[in-house]
């Protein structure tokens, strides 16, 4: 599993540790990794063209330490510093010891001022990225966004000191210009605006570089991988029957939207649960599809006894349903049109866990405020909404984030493609994470067993190519075939 600490438990690490250690050591620890991961993209150090984007703070003296170590491997290394007078001086000295120059942003000597320094990161085999460190806020200040620029038209790759200049490292926020890096090198730790859109499009790969720090057993923000997803997935004992595996109830789809129940009931199939059961007006849609689906017509009440229900995909105006599902002293997941129809203080009150996963602008409808602020300040969105309706809430979208109503860590999804941005996806991800529930999964591992899973399927499914969503459902054995192998 991978772990992301906020700015603050991240200091406190630090400082604890530079408490233990010689005067200077910690940084020499970040920038022998740094410099083994630029010379490892270069492939070949000797003779090639480095410039260090140097800012104040102690990214800036990573970033010059680094640097010295290519010089001395036989690199041309520029440092252009953005504050001269108030860059590293112990970094800046080894730099120039090792062979390197320093020139200030405003201009190079004899290289036509600062369209020279613009031309100079232009042409550069590799861009170091030291501007702004995790204490940056609020954006790259103006002096700052002009390198930025130059750094997306240099003809070789541009990587990231412990995180992009310009992004909110504790919440994913982009404000204005970015630093785009094809990779970033962090250190100690993941911090969560690597993991989280949009400042995660910004970072390319991430390399983690271990120094030493001792940090909490919980933390900020968790991605699960393959070995955690495995030992989740629900199998299966020899004892079972369909019934002890778990029964799922969709409730879901109209006359308008029939497809919606097919492919929630298509995600439930494959979800782990021993059998689907289905109430509403889509049995004969449903039915002809997938015959080993149980059929109801008389309504949530009357169904049978299930573990868990699903409710909302295509529900178009149908309260009703969506208000006998949540008296249900059963887990629900509620999805589409059942988060714009639940009652919130129902929601708040039910006693067995809740699922709830919209998308940006169900979220934004929910919490009164405009799609962009979702979608410009995910982690926030997701814990507020969490909280405000006392259930476990599962944000879609190209980062998906699951969090619980208790607080906690918050879990990031890191599977996917954008080819999964096509109609009917998210029913099927809504039955496939309700079977999870039925099966015995509690709400944040269904919620995020399920993103995992189904990511994972879109991407095998679509493999560079657009697919539908029912090839989406049809990939998740293979998905979870994959996880297990």
């Amino acid at each position: 599993m991978r772990s992301a600490y906020s700015v603050e438990t991240v200091r406190t690490a630090e400082r604890e540790l530079m408490a233990r250690l010689p005067e200077g050591a910690l940084m020499q620890r970040a920038a022998a990794g740094l410099a083994a991961a630029c010379a490892d993209l270069l492939g070949r150090v000797y003779g090639s063209r480095v410039v260090l984007l140097v800012g104040s703070g102690d990214n800036g003296g990573d970033a010059l330490y680094a640097g010295a170590r290519l010089a001395r491997r036989g690199a041309g290394v520029t440092a252009v510093l953005l504050a001269p007078e108030r860059a590293h001086a112990e970094g800046l000295a080894a730099l120039r010891r090792a062979g390197g120059r320093a020139v200030e942003a405003g201009g190079v000597e004899g290289a036509g001022g600062a369209g020279g320094v613009e031309e100079l990161i232009e042409r550069a085999d590799l861009v170091l990225d030291g501007i702004v460190g995790i204490g940056g806020k609020g954006g790259l200040r103006p002096d700052a966004v002009p390198l930025a620029a130059a750094a997306g038209r240099a003809r070789g790759a541009v990587v990231a000191v412990d995180l992009p200049s310009g992004v909110d490292v504790d919440t994913g926020q982009v404000r204005g210009v970015a630093v785009r890096a094809d990779l970033t090198v962090t250190f100690g730790t993941h911090k969560p605006g690597l993991l989280i859109d949009p400042a995660r499009e910004y970072a390319g790969s991430v390399r983690l570089v271990d120094i030493g720090l001792e940090l909490p057993v919980e933390p900020d923000l968790e991605a699960l991988q393959h070995a955690d997803v495995a030992r989740l997935l629900p199998v299966p004992r020899a004892e079972s029957d369909k019934y002890r595996r778990g029964v799922v109830g969709i409730a879901a789809g109209s006359a308008r939207y029939p497809g919606a129940a097919v492919l929630a009931v298509s995600g439930a199939l494959r979800g782990g649960a021993g059998a689907v059961r289905y109430v509403g007006p889509a049995g004969d849609a449903v039915i002809a599809r997938y015959p080993e689906t149980l059929v109801s017509d008389r309504g949530p009440k009357h169904a049978g006894r299930v573990q868990a229900w699903v409710v909302g995909p295509g529900a178009g105006d149908d309260a009703a349903t969506v208000g006998e599902v949540l008296a249900a002293d059963v887990p629900v997941l509620i999805d589409a049109d059942g988060l714009r129809l639940a009652d919130a203080e129902v929601v708040r009150g039910r006693r067995a866990p809740t699922l709830m996963t919209p998308h940006a602008g169900e979220a934004a409808a929910l919490l009164g405020v405009e799609r962009g602020e979702v979608e410009g300040a995910r982690l926030a969105a997701v814990r507020e909404l969490a909280g405000r309706y006392g259930a476990t809430v599962l944000l879609k979208g190209s980062t998906t984030l699951v969090a619980d109503s208790g607080g906690g860590a918050v879990r990031v999804n890191p599977t996917g493609t954008s080819w999964l941005a096509t109609a009917g996806s998210g029913d099927v991800l809504s039955g496939l994470a309700g079977s999870l529930l039925a099966a015995g999964l509690c709400a944040v591992d269904a919620g995020s067993v399920g993103a995992y899973l189904h990511g994972l399927a879109g991407r095998l499914a679509a493999d560079g190519a657009p697919v539908g969503a029912h090839d989406v459902a049809d990939a998740v054995p293979v998905a979870w075939r994959n996880v297990l192998g």
